[in-house]
């Protein structure tokens, strides 16, 4: 049974999203500040972090967290525009949704992600390349250098996918629909981000990268020396 920590300082929504993920089998945890998120964050399976808090904001409650874990985690925010949602990505959230929001689709989001982030669980390999990268599929992490590059778990499955699949050039609507699902309502943007933060994560240079290669007009591939 999955734990779901509700981070909102907002009592009714943390009591009527609690009441329909129990309804679905989780079970719940409430944090109504980002420092109670943060204290809480290692006992949870999946996090739901409002942008809004009375302490610190949501994006630095997702990288404090993003340190230490690659817990999935799903922003609630009011902002509306499109560069604020993106900055969501890019401290290190899986997904957003806007306020208000359906609780059915919120509990259908939280289902979603978890299973992207367990599939191929059973596949556990150990993926080394030059350049010191180095994926450990069942832990479901990457090292650079042996030192964790804290992917979050799409950045991750986006990483194991293209490290698959060498060489190959996938576009963006590929890559949604391969690694996000074809539920994702997020557009390409969303992995243009995931691939600039992979680069930051992963690469000695982001600027010049030598695994993660743009294929102008096209999209993206995975180039690397595989070790052994």
């Amino acid at each position: 049974m999955k734990n779901v920590l509700i981070v909102d300082d907002e009592p009714k929504i943390r009591e009527v999203v609690a009441s329909y993920l129990q309804k679905e089998g989780f079970q719940t945890l409430e944090a109504e500040t980002g420092r109670e998120a943060i204290s809480k964050s290692n006992q949870a399976d999946f996090i739901i972090l409002d942008l809004m808090l009375p302490d610190l904001s949501g994006e630095n409650v997702c990288q404090t967290i993003r340190r230490q874990s690659s817990v999935p985690i799903l922003m609630l925010t009011a902002k509306v525009m499109e560069n604020e949602r993106i900055e969501g990505l890019t401290v290190g959230a899986d997904d957003y949704m806007i306020k208000p929001f359906s609780p059915r689709e919120l509990v259908m989001r939280v289902k979603t992600i978890l299973r992207r982030s367990t599939e191929g669980e059973l596949l556990a390999e150990i993926l080394s390349y030059t350049g010191g990268l180095t994926i450990h599929t069942g832990k479901k992490e990457a090292y650079v250098e042996k030192e964790r590059a804290g992917l979050t778990p799409n950045e991750y499955k986006l990483l194991v996918f293209m490290a698959r699949n060498p060489e190959r050039t996938f576009s963006r609507d590929e890559l949604i629909e391969r690694v996000l699902g074809i539920d994702f309502e997020g557009d390409s943007r969303t992995i243009d981000q995931h691939i600039k933060n992979l680069r930051h994560k992963i690469e000695q240079n982001p600027k010049e990268p030598v695994y993660i290669l743009t294929t102008y007009g096209m999209g993206y591939r995975f180039s690397g020396g595989k070790v052994g």
